[in-house]
């Protein structure tokens, strides 16, 4: 099913996008590894490409509209098409930070990244996406990013105070929704993954990033939703463990 599709996913050059790259790779598709910094990204896509996969750098600025849209003239002249979109890149922007001393320059330098990167990218890959017979978006999202999780206010997620990335993480899920609802009619299934707590740089100075989870742990669920058939679910919220764990918006 697999073999010859086109994906990208950004913020590839480490962490559970890299191992998202590599597990793509591995199932035959040709993988664009998006990247910010230069140097960075074309060593993660050497390496991989070093282990038989087709990977491919791309540098990438989610926050620079020109870069992505560069991104996508690149896509088109070398592959023509784009199958599978995931997006992957996102911070936290407010650690050690009580939630009344946040600011909105720090909730607004999170949503640049983690929302209005992705609409950016979404709607410069969307030409491309429809020229697939079975386009998807895959939005890693978050457990803190579910107000129903959230609403408990004794809850473990409730707790961590990080306001600026769980209410983009919140808006994400609703860009979800919306696109996969207008996409639909495209043949172009959206949804979200909840990768799960997995250390990584975005949360090692969380309380509760350490744990036994890896990075093949985390791309589990946003890997088989790259690569849903085109029956497959759309709108969906999903992970950690498997598919059939649906997480409450």
């Amino acid at each position: 099913m697999n073999s010859n599709e086109i994906a990208l996913v950004t913020g590839a050059n480490k962490g559970i996008g890299r191992e998202i790259v590599r597990r793509l790779g591995a199932r035959g598709f040709t993988v664009y590894l998006a990247a910010r910094n230069p140097g960075l990204g074309a060593a993660a896509a050497d390496e991989l490409a070093g282990e038989g996969f087709d990977v491919r750098f791309v540098q990438l600025d989610v926050t620079d509209v020109d870069s992505v849209e560069a991104a996508a003239k690149q896509v088109e002249a070398d592959s023509g098409r784009l199958d599978v979109l995931v997006n992957n890149a996102g911070i936290v922007s407010e650690w050690d930070v009580a939630v009344a001393d946040i600011t909105a320059a720090q909730v607004r330098e999170a949503y640049e990244v983690n929302v209005f990167g992705v609409v950016t990218v979404t709607q410069s890959f969307v030409p491309l996406l429809r020229r697939s017979p079975n386009g998807r978006i895959v939005n890693m999202s978050s457990g803190l990013g579910s107000l129903d999780l959230l609403s408990d206010p004794d809850g473990r997620l409730a707790t961590q105070g990080l306001l600026a990335y769980s209410s983009s993480k919140a808006a994400l899920n609703a860009l979800t929704l919306v696109y996969a609802s207008a996409l639909r009619r495209d043949g172009i299934k959206v949804n979200a993954a909840n990768p799960g707590l997995v250390p990584t740089d975005l949360n090692s100075r969380a309380s509760v990033s350490r744990g036994d989870r890896t990075t093949a742990d985390g791309a589990l669920v946003p890997v088989l939703l790259a690569t849903l058939p085109e029956d497959g679910p759309s709108g969906q919220f999903r992970g950690p463990g498997s598919l059939d764990e649906v997480i409450p918006w």
